[in-house]
């Protein structure tokens, strides 16, 4: 079984490029402190870490 991830958002977007406003948005993040909850796949684990000085990440059962 895949491990579950606990995405929240830290930081803002603002002044970010607008590649990185995209990946938040395609996990699902909206305004700061925003969470989600994705199962960790290579493409999502690869899209935390393109934003991975916004977000933070804990693992979830």
């Amino acid at each position: 079984m895949a491990a579950s991830l606990k995405i929240t958002l830290v930081k803002s977007v603002i002044g970010c490029s607008d590649r990185q406003q995209r990946v938040v948005r395609g996990l699902g993040l909206g305004k700061t402190n925003s969470a989600v909850t994705r199962t960790a796949t290579p493409e999502i684990l690869g899209m935390i870490n393109k934003i991975s000085h916004l977000v933070k990440v804990e693992e979830s059962k």
